[in-house]
């Protein structure tokens, strides 16, 4: 299986069969790439997460709450908040949690709550890969990430939705995030080519993804 970072919150996974590709974008000043995916999951409907004509082919869309199975792909959207404050400013979102290839990937779209509830704390269990904001501003900040890292002590942390070169999305960089989780040197990669067996299983590894 292979993780590739598109900017924002966008991703491409991989595996010999199936593309998914989550939360496509437009108009933040990065070039969403084109491609064709089997299973697209849309996290909310904010136009930095939903530019659905980015995908080529016919994909399966799934845009909520609610278990799905496609090409032996198994996705579970779970309601959260984009704030701390029930939905009150920015409404609600979706966070997935995507089984593939015998990994559990969770990715926490625009997740602004201080801390995962229990029901989501559930769900998440025993997550391999998280991909998760650190740019505050919009979502949690690398403070608040390092926190929810602790709560689900995954093998791997990917930030993402964070301040990068010609994204001109109002957002932090990920400097907060890595001091405050005491990554001080984070492997950094154009992609992530990972199966089951090459988990690390001593501690959280943090990766930097370039952008594809």
């Amino acid at each position: 299986m292979t993780i590739f970072w598109l900017g924002q919150s966008a991703f491409k996974i991989q595996d010999k069969e199936v593309t998914v590709a989550i939360d496509p974008f437009d108009n933040i000043g990065l070039r969403m790439p084109k491609f064709n995916a089997e299973v697209l999951l849309i996290t909310h409907d904010h136009p930095d997460h939903n530019n659905k004509d980015a995908i080529k082919g016919t994909p399966f869309l799934i845009d909520g709450p609610g278990e799905y199975e496609v090409k032996n792909v198994f996705v579970y959207g779970i309601p959260a908040f984009h704030d701390d404050k029930q939905g009150a400013e920015r409404g609600k979102i979706t966070i997935y949690l995507i089984e593939i290839d015998g990994i559990k990937i969770a990715h926490l779209s625009d997740f602004g709550q201080d801390s995962l509830n229990t029901e989501q704390l559930e769900m998440l269990e025993g997550v391999d890969i998280l991909l998760i904001p650190v740019g505050g501003i919009h979502t949690i900040d690398g403070e608040q990430a390092a926190k929810i890292v602790s709560q689900l002590q995954p093998r791997i942390v990917i930030p993402m939705h964070y301040k990068i070169p010609h994204n001109n999305a109002k957002l932090e960089g990920v400097e907060k995030f890595l001091k405050e989780f005491g990554a001080t040197n984070p492997e950094k990669m154009d992609k992530l080519k990972i199966s089951k067996k090459d988990l690390p299983q001593e501690e959280t590894k943090v990766i930097l993804l370039n952008v594809s």
